[in-house]
């Protein structure tokens, strides 16, 4: 049992990439239900990937799901590809199809990052994006804060568009930003900035495979978040890292928790 702090990393192993998904799921939908009882809006951050989808249909699966009342709930990206709407490639479909167009969610509630034929220049698309995360922001930012922020980590370590030794993963005076020559294609995105995914109050990264076991490592061991974007991802009450056995394997024991 990990005796780490709340607000430290901590590591959650299953076995399969499946068994991952159905872990994350369940501890979302618990997570979920417990900050909306009372009435109150939960703002989720979204990813995508193949594990940001088998998580949610996971959850769309589960049958806590039916007990959420998804209208307190918004959704939101932490990145998105700058591709034309019905593109395959966009995060927001590969999440619609998943889980939000299978549950009650007003369409109002389903905030997208505009697309590449939305009339919106890439700066625009990023401006847009950013606007309308401040008409849910607070007194401390003009964005909401994420109750659950997940994010995807890549072989090199990147999270949403944040990618390796850019200029991006430095940026602290915007909430959004247009990504341009993105080292895996497409080359166009918008993505949200470091201080908007830290201010979230969960940050759970979902990773799979023996090809991110590097990433992970780095990311735990401190590197420099400009090497190793994962490594500078936190949330302000917890921050943990849902992976499966293959891309576990440089993972220390005691920042491993099973009761998580």
């Amino acid at each position: 049992m990990s005796t780490n702090s709340s607000s430290e990393k901590v590591v959650v192993v299953e076995q399969t990439p499946a068994d991952v998904a159905s872990r994350v799921a369940d501890r979302f939908l618990t997570r979920v239900r417990a900050r909306t009882r009372n009435g109150r809006i939960a703002h989720i951050a979204l990813t995508g990937g193949s594990m940001g989808s088998a998580v949610l249909r996971a959850v769309a699966e589960h049958p806590k799901s039916e007990k959420i009342d998804w209208s307190l709930v918004h959704f939101w990206w932490g990145d998105e590809r700058f591709v034309p709407a019905a593109d395959a490639d966009r995060n927001a479909g590969q999440s619609r199809a998943a889980l939000l167009d299978h549950i009650p969610v007003p369409a109002e509630n389903v905030h997208e990052i505009p697309a590449s034929d939305s009339g919106l220049t890439l700066d625009e698309a990023s401006a847009a994006y950013a606007a309308e995360l401040e008409r849910f922001g607070s007194e401390e930012h003009p964005w909401p804060s994420f109750a659950v922020c997940f994010l995807g980590v890549g072989p090199d370590g990147h999270i949403a568009s944040l990618f390796p030794d850019r200029t991006e993963v430095t940026e602290t005076d915007a909430a959004t930003l247009p990504v341009r020559n993105s080292p895996k294609p497409p080359a166009e995105r918008v993505t949200l900035t470091r201080p908007v995914i830290n201010s979230s109050k969960r940050v759970w990264l979902v990773l799979t495979g023996a090809d991110k076991a590097s990433a992970l490592g780095l990311a735990l061991a401190g590197a420099s978040y400009t090497n190793v974007p994962a490594a500078g991802a936190k949330g302000r009450k917890r921050t943990v890292f849902f992976v499966d056995q293959a891309a576990a394997s440089e993972v220390s024991e005691d920042l491993i928790d099973p009761a998580y």
